[in-house]
């Protein structure tokens, strides 16, 4: 019984691990942004497309870097062609203008690469486990997890110490401020929308290797981002990610017990949070009360 709930609970680690890093990129959008992008989903499912079809030539290591970074390429174009002209809008605007993208973006997928499950390559030796007693533990679910933390630090790094990431921390607090200091905005913007499409990538990218690649993948992974943001607290990046984690190991641990309550529990979480702390474990205050 001790195995089994070991087992779940790591199952839902490595979910949440792909939870984190989807929230990770939905809260950078949402905060500096303002935008609710639901075409997150899109784009990481279209970045585990692009990886699946480089792979041949670049290998699993090189589809990794470069696939999300040309899912970021495209949210680029897509920020400024479409959602740029939503910024002075009325939120709602561009909720279901991403709403409509991610439908595009899964049809194109679809009919690209077709409607059948694909797998993606992964080198044999990650597929191997850590150890015999704990089977589970692969050498490629560690590897989920410290791409996790190291992406993440990885970001807070760029946030903390690089001019780009340091205005993009103060357009979060202030954007008209540092507009009149002579900031472009737009351009911030776009960039900050790019880094947040490249982490929908990583997620898709690792999640295509875990539960496989179809066109309608992100859609179960995107409402519970959604959540992982409020438990963990909007306009909190470390909360995100916190978020993610928890609802992810609370999911499988749950599985073990009540499988059927298994998405029901990551909704339970959210409620309670918002009952018992309406801005979320580590969100700033007023956001939400």
């Amino acid at each position: 019984m001790l195995l089994n709930v070991i087992f779940n609970a790591f199952n839902g680690l490595i979910v949440g691990a792909f939870y984190a890093l989807m929230a990770l990129g939905l809260s950078l959008i949402l905060g500096l942004n303002g935008v609710i992008n639901f075409a997150n989903g899109g784009f990481m499912v279209l970045a585990a497309y692009f990886a699946f079809t480089i792979t041949p030539y670049t290998g699993f290591w090189g589809a990794l870097i470069i696939a999300p970074l040309l899912a970021g390429v495209i949210g680029l174009i897509v920020e400024r062609l479409i959602v740029r002209k939503l910024y002075l809008r009325d939120p709602l605007y561009s909720l279901l203008a991403t709403f409509g993208l991610a439908l595009i973006l899964q049809d194109v997928c679809r009919t690209i690469w077709g409607a059948e499950a694909l797998p993606l390559a992964i080198p044999d030796y990650l597929n191997q486990p850590v150890s015999q007693t704990y089977f589970f533990v692969t050498y490629y679910r560690m590897l989920v997890v410290a791409i996790a933390v190291v992406a993440t630090g990885a970001l807070f790094a760029i946030l903390r110490y690089t001019r780009i990431g340091i205005r993009i921390r103060a357009g979060n607090s202030d954007l008209e401020t540092i507009s009149a200091l002579g900031v472009n905005i737009y351009q911030l913007r776009a960039a900050n929308f790019g880094l947040g499409i490249v982490f929908a990538g990583i997620a898709g990218i690792l999640a295509a290797g875990q539960l496989g690649l179809t066109p309608t993948m992100g859609d179960s992974l995107l409402l519970p981002s959604f959540v992982a943001i409020v438990v963990g607290g909007v306009g909190s990046l470390l909360g995100s990610m916190l978020g993610g984690l928890i609802i992810g190991v609370a999911s499988g641990v749950t599985t073990a017990f009540f499988p059927a309550a298994s998405e029901v529990v990551i909704y339970l979480i959210m409620g309670v949070t918002l009952v018992l702390r309406p801005r979320g474990l580590l969100g700033q205050e007023g956001l939400l009360e």
